[in-house]
């Protein structure tokens, strides 16, 4: 019973992680673009983990890790990019 309500879950999840990929391809504007895509990283995250409980592994949980701060450094360099046109300023102000 329980693997097939993570199955269900599984597929239900990999539908919202499709249509987040298309919103990060032709969103609207870029600011939709930057929520799409930290959204498909948290949907990337519950797949693995999904995928870890139906495996009975817990090998799985280092690429959770991986994933989260991977997608959280992405969100944060492209809001970066967004306000200011570079990712990394080698402008130092105190100079």
């Amino acid at each position: 019973m329980l693997d097939t309500l993570l199955l269900i879950a599984l597929f239900i999840q990999s539908l919202a992680a499709l249509g987040c990929m298309y919103r990060v391809i032709k969103g609207p504007s870029v600011s939709d673009r930057v929520v799409a895509l930290d959204s498909m990283g948290i949907s990337l995250i519950s797949i693995t983990a999904m995928l870890s409980v139906l495996l009975r592994s817990q090998s799985f949980m280092d690429i959770i890790l991986l994933i989260g701060i991977l997608a959280f450094i992405g969100t944060i360099a492209y809001s970066k990019f967004i306000e200011r046109g570079v990712v990394i300023d080698r402008n130092r102000r105190g100079k």
